[in-house]
């Protein structure tokens, strides 16, 4: 079997290969399939985080994902409108301009897996699913009732935002942009799985009681690795916003927590391109199976169903073996 580091690679080469043939062929639309694999790839690197790092089972991270989304989706309509987001007690107007709406979409899902983990944290198992459950139906009968901003229709964004430097209405650029966080996103996952941070997640998430024995305090542990792994999540719902010029409250339904997570359990749980590789396979089954039939979940489900099976580690797992590798 190959080395789950060469497997990394190609992937990370198809990545870098398919979008560059679909320009030299002239298929911008593969371009777009690409992006939209690597936006959804970086919304599954913020959950493998909490999920395969320290064993957080959530099914509320749509709700980092839809803030994300409507972060971009509200600063933008404030921008296109001409009109401020708030004057009182202080002037905020709308802003089309990339960093800054990433920045805000970070901060934004940050500080709601501040609130939801100090709240959720405190269960654990089936208690703490259902709580993040909760939390996600919530946010996606909050934004149905929002009517300001679209309410269950959603809201569209007439331009694409823009980067410093870059035509973002090209789909080569934007890909571009997206490929590049997502890797930004890999390393830093892989950093963090190396750090003495991630060593004593991964002790919380095997042995609770003897990580608290030594004198560390796991909740705050657990805690910060689902703010970091909310604020990633975000940042892809802010991309995937952007992609698509449209937000609506789908971007919060608890199938979409179900989907992210369904993509790391494809690509294998706790693998540094677990993420990746899921939704890579899951975007190109979106595309080609879908073209066949509307009901082509049902061979998700057969691929999900031979993989729990058959192969505990994902795909990645079935080639590459058992040993998990961060590198």
């Amino acid at each position: 079997m190959i080395r789950e580091s060469q497997l990394n690679a190609l992937v990370f080469a198809i990545f870098l290969a398919v979008p560059a043939w679909a320009l030299w062929a002239d298929e911008p639309f593969t371009i777009t399939l690409m992006t939209r694999a690597a936006v959804f790839a970086l919304a599954a690197v913020g959950l493998n985080i909490a999920l395969g790092l320290g064993g957080l089972v959530s099914f509320g991270h749509a709700v980092f994902f839809g803030l994300g989304g409507y972060s971009m989706g509200i600063l933008a309509y404030h921008a296109q409108t001409y009109t401020p987001l708030m004057e009182v007690p202080f002037l905020i107007e709308g802003t089309n301009v990339m960093p800054v709406i990433w920045l805000v979409a970070v901060v934004v899902s940050a500080l709601a897996a501040l609130l939801i983990g100090v709240l959720s944290l405190r269960t654990g198992g089936v208690y703490f699913i259902m709580i993040t459950l909760a939390f996600g139906q919530m946010f996606y009968y909050f934004a149905i009732s929002w009517s300001a901003y679209g309410g269950e229709d959603g809201l569209s964004i007439y331009m694409r935002n823009g980067f410093p430097g870059l035509n973002t209405l090209d789909p080569i650029q934007f890909y571009g942009l997206c490929l590049v966080l997502l890797s930004a996103a890999l390393f830093g996952a892989h950093r963090l799985a190396k750090s003495p941070f991630g060593l004593a997640l991964g002790a919380v998430r095997q042995a609770p009681q003897r990580v608290e024995t030594v004198g560390l305090d796991g909740m705050r542990i657990k805690l910060v690795a689902f703010v970091i792994s909310g604020a990633i999540t975000g940042l892809a719902g802010a991309l995937f916003a952007d992609l698509n010029r449209f937000v609506s409250p789908t971007m919060f339904s608890w199938q979409l927590s179900g989907e992210i997570m369904v993509f790391i359990i494809i690509g294998g749980v706790g693998r540094l391109f677990g993420p990746v590789v899921g939704a890579l396979v899951f975007v190109g089954l979106e595309h080609w199976l879908g073209g066949l039939s509307d009901y082509w979940h049902i061979y998700l489900g057969l691929l999900l169903l031979a993989i729990v099976l058959f192969g505990r580690g994902g795909l990645i797992g079935m080639v590459a073996g058992r040993e998990k590798s961060h590198g």
